[in-house]
């Protein structure tokens, strides 16, 4: 289902605020010299209860020898090829411009859902300016400030109107979202388990355009695989219709129960792969590393899988709680352990643990190393119930919650990690007042 909102127009109207408004995030660089995006900024938006993702393409500068410039008009042709909405943003504050007069003709041409927002409108008098802009020839036109709100919600509630509501697959069935830079092996691992060529397997990085979604029922598992393009550096994003297999593989990952981040042994564990796992993490996702091509991996018998893992562990501190696992996809070694852990993770992901059992382990943790005290008053955690969340998630209540510091939280994590299985899952803990 297409539900991509594209921001277009020229450099300088306000794109990138009006953007980080839309996502809830300072994602976007924002400063007042022209032309400051200059890579597109992707993100998530929710509104009226649909989800829709938002892309921030950059100015559009038409006629320029700059290849920045040439790139930008590349992104907003590509972006009208591809969004459902299309955002045309003008600024009141310059009237119409010949720039806007060319942005809008390529728009007109595009048959697309466009409105026209004129930014930078905070008063009445600009208001009455906003007007002009209807010489554009566009049938809808909202008048905004990006900077303060104003107007925002008017034109979410058009947006939405143009989104048509996700598709669930199945309610109750895992989805499972396999993840990696290109070429680590992740459609070679899909094909292994099906036993059938259903993903398009070359050695030419990015073959997988598009997130792909395969039910895989076997030997008594049953769950939704997801096969993602690639994800790699922006530098690397060369081609644009790659950019939007990224943001497809990242909407992928965020509707995963669990992140299956594939690494390619040859490489080891690269920076980007660091950038997937933390965002995994940082979506509260179940997370199991596979290491691919450990067949090619020269001078076994000085790096060791050991040396490898304890590397790994080492640059992904402090969720150290991951299920590693080396496999040859190739070769077939191993595949059938990894659904095995995957689904394992899964199940410690969604595990609920009895209120009278959490607090037997919480008791015994905070009398073997209490709180330090604040201000001379002894810090007391009373008791902790779960809470109703997708993972593992747990209300602690004390009588001074603001005072205990993220060294104890980390503390109470790991004394929750031992007693109960929560390997490759998240765990969340949040102190809250009695």
């Amino acid at each position: 289902m297409n539900n991509l909102v594209a921001i277009v127009g020229r450099p300088n109207v306000g794109k990138s605020t009006l953007f980080n408004r839309l996502i809830g995030e300072r994602q976007a660089i924002v400063d007042n010299i022209s032309g400051v995006t200059r890579d597109r900024q992707y993100g998530f938006s929710e509104w009226n209860g649909k989800r829709f993702q938002v892309v921030d393409t950059g100015g559009f500068v038409h006629g320029s020898d700059d290849v920045f410039e040439a790139a930008i008009r590349r992104q907003v042709r590509i972006a009208v090829d591809e969004a459902q909405v299309i955002l045309f943003m003008v600024d009141v504050n310059t009237g119409v411009t010949a720039l806007d007069q060319e942005v809008a003709r390529l728009l007109r041409q595009s048959k697309k859902n466009v409105l026209l927002v004129v930014n930078k409108v905070d008063n009445t008098q600009l208001e009455m300016s906003a007007h002009e802009f209807w010489n554009l020839g566009f049938d809808h036109l909202y008048t905004v400030s990006s900077v303060s709100g104003s107007g925002t919600g008017d034109l979410l509630d058009a947006v939405v109107s143009y989104i048509a509501p996700e598709e669930e697959l199945e309610d109750n069935l895992p989805r499972i979202a396999i993840l990696g830079q290109p070429n680590a092996g992740k459609s070679t691992f899909v094909n292994t388990l099906l036993e059938e060529e259903r993903n398009i397997v070359t050695d030419k990085p990015g073959t997988t355009r598009d997130a792909i979604h395969t039910r895989y029922s076997k030997f008594g598992h049953d769950f939704w695989l997801v096969d993602t393009a690639g994800i790699r550096k922006k530098a690397r994003v060369k081609e644009d219709l790659e950019f939007y297999s990224v943001m497809r593989a990242i909407k992928a990952l965020d509707e995963a129960d669990v992140c299956v981040l594939m690494i390619d042994a040859t490489c080891g564990l690269e920076a980007q792969d660091m950038s997937i796992f933390r965002l995994a993490q940082s979506r509260n996702k179940g997370v199991v590393i596979l290491v691919n091509k450990w067949d090619l991996v020269p001078n076994k018998e000085t790096n060791t899988m050991r040396d490898f893992t304890n590397a790994i562990k080492e640059r992904i501190a402090p969720f150290t709680d991951v299920p590693i696992l080396f496999v040859s996809c190739l070769e077939k070694q191993r595949i059938f352990k990894a659904v095995e852990m995957i689904m394992q993770v899964h199940r410690n992901r969604t595990r609920k643990i009895a209120t009278s059992e959490l607090n037997e382990v919480l008791q015994e943790a905070v009398e073997a190393n209490p709180p330090q005290p604040y201000r001379g008053h002894f810090v007391r955690i009373r008791y902790g119930t779960q809470l109703p969340a997708k993972y593992p998630a747990f209300a602690l209540f004390s009588n001074h919650p603001k005072q205990i510091k993220e060294p104890y939280r980390q503390y109470l994590e790991n004394k929750f990690r031992e007693k109960f299985e929560f390997t490759g899952s998240p765990v969340a803990i949040f102190f809250r007042e009695k």
